[in-house]
């Protein structure tokens, strides 16, 4: 068995089994053209995901059957990944191998120690020296263990409550799309640790982003208003026209803002994308309402809206936490969020989240795009921003950091899109899985959550078991 995949046998693959995401998220730009912002996967730029595939089984084992063909067993699951390679297709098994003593798996011990995880897939009885031997390496683990595969589930749950097993999860299930959703939380780590966040403010952030580097590994960078203005002039007037007619074209209305306002808009989008471009980076924000107020050339919504279409991110007001939980969202989901405050109704168990801008691609860039107006901020009424309608019957999942170990979130379904001239343009009404009431007086940590498609709790726990972060559902 190879333990990695070339890039010609990649491709191969890529060919023969559709078209995977490696990248290309594309805008158009002057005169018809494409701009095209290549990302590994949505929210990195800069490598694969790391992981080490290890199948444990023991030959003649009791258990499930002592005639158990192992590397039957194998294939099979290397098939199931077959079918999950779209998924997968930014991830190197950087280790791929059926071991069946740990004198075997010694030799392999530097290679996953690299890993940003390890997934170990569980065959038969007596495989627990081995296992043991893996969670000594220190790595985040996940066991997936199918019905029959030995009596090893009752030892897993013990070793689980243990030191040695602080960084171990377990998935028993015969659902095989679980294998994809065990490589979630290594991809959320890796693209924490690889991210780089250019931030616009002149207010301090060096305490957050120092500890937000110790913790994740992430970057954050200040970025000067010089630059950003030097750069929204290095935008041709016909590339920012071309965006602005496509957001035009594309939009159901165009409310209040005028051509001009919307051109403006869009240089400056485009101004954003080629920033993050030159850093390397993949996450722009900037402190609009505070700091930056009234000096960029135009608000930066439209720009962070396009910016997370694309699988890159666009967060207001300098908000830090946001901007963390967003990549998180990318890595654990593929998917980008919604910054939004709420506004709560006890009567009917819901919470109304709200901001001015949305975004349109909330199931990925390779997704969908949401219907949408254009409109002025409804504070300042100026601007040019996208209200965008987003998918009632979606389940949804909320969350933020609290620093660097505290994970808060709850989850719900989206039973409204409101049209009312009452706050901010975008909004969704959410119907809470718990108590709307109980969310609120946990309230704390700032106003704003980032919400994002799809009910993703699971995916949260296993990421902050392995960060030794606490998770606390507020409304359950």
């Amino acid at each position: 068995m190879k333990e990695s995949m070339s890039r010609r046998e990649f491709m191969k693959l890529a060919a023969a089994g559709g078209a995977l995401y490696v990248g290309g998220a594309t805008a158009l730009g002057a005169e018809g053209s494409e701009r095209s912002s290549k990302l590994i996967s949505p929210g990195c730029r800069t490598s694969r995901v790391k992981v080490g595939r290890v199948y444990l089984g023991i030959p003649e084992a009791h258990y499930p059957n002592p005639n158990l063909d192992l590397k039957k067993e194998v294939a099979l699951y290397q098939s199931k990944f077959a079918e999950l390679r779209k998924e997968l297709s930014d991830v190197d098994f950087v280790v791929d191998e059926l071991v069946t003593s740990v004198e075997q798996l010694r030799p392999l011990a530097g290679r996953l120690k690299e890993a940003d995880g390890i997934l170990v897939i569980h065959l038969s009885l007596w495989i627990l020296p081995i296992l043991q031997e893996i969670l000594l390496l220190g790595r985040p683990t996940i066991v997936f263990s199918a019905p029959y595969s030995g009596h090893e589930w009752y030892d897993l749950s013990s070793i689980r409550r243990q030191e040695l097993g602080k960084k171990m999860e377990c998935i028993l299930s015969t659902d095989y799309n679980q294998l994809a959703v065990a490589i979630r939380p290594f991809r959320a780590i890796h693209h924490l640790r690889e991210a780089k966040i250019l931030n616009l403010t002149t207010g301090p952030f060096d305490e957050y982003a120092g500890a937000m580097k110790t913790k994740f590994g992430t970057t954050i960078k200040k970025v000067e208003l010089e630059r950003v203005q030097d750069a929204y002039g290095n935008v041709t007037d016909a590339e920012a026209t071309a965006e602005a007619e496509r957001w035009i074209s594309e939009a159901e209305e165009v409310v209040e803002p005028s051509r001009e306002e919307i051109v403006k808009s869009c240089k400056l989008a485009l101004a954003f994308e080629g920033l993050l471009e030159e850093e390397n980076a993949t996450v722009m924000t900037v402190d609009c309402y505070g700091s930056m107020w009234g000096k960029t050339p135009a608000y930066p919504c439209i720009g962070f809206t396009r910016l997370n279409d694309m699988g890159l991110g666009g967060i207001c007001q300098s908000d830090l936490p946001c901007a963390m939980i967003h990549i998180l969202f990318q890595g654990l989901a593929g998917r980008p969020g919604f910054v939004n405050n709420p506004t709560f109704d006890f009567s009917t168990n819901t919470a109304t989240l709200i901001h001015c801008l949305g975004t349109r691609k909330m199931d990925g860039p390779e997704g969908p795009a949401a219907s949408y107006k254009l409109r002025s901020i409804m504070e300042r009424r100026e601007g040019a921003v996208p209200q965008v309608r987003m998918r009632v019957g979606q389940r949804v999942t909320q969350a933020i950091l609290d620093g660097t170990s505290l994970l808060k979130y709850f989850t719900g379904e989206i039973i409204g899109t409101p049209e009312t001239d009452r706050g901010c343009r975008s909004k969704i009404t959410v119907r809470i899985d718990g108590q709307a009431e109980k969310l609120w007086r946990n309230w704390g940590s700032g106003i704003h959550r980032v919400t994002c498609y799809g009910d993703i709790r699971k995916e949260l726990e296993y990421f902050c078991r392995f960060k030794e972060i606490e998770i606390v559902d507020e409304a359950g």
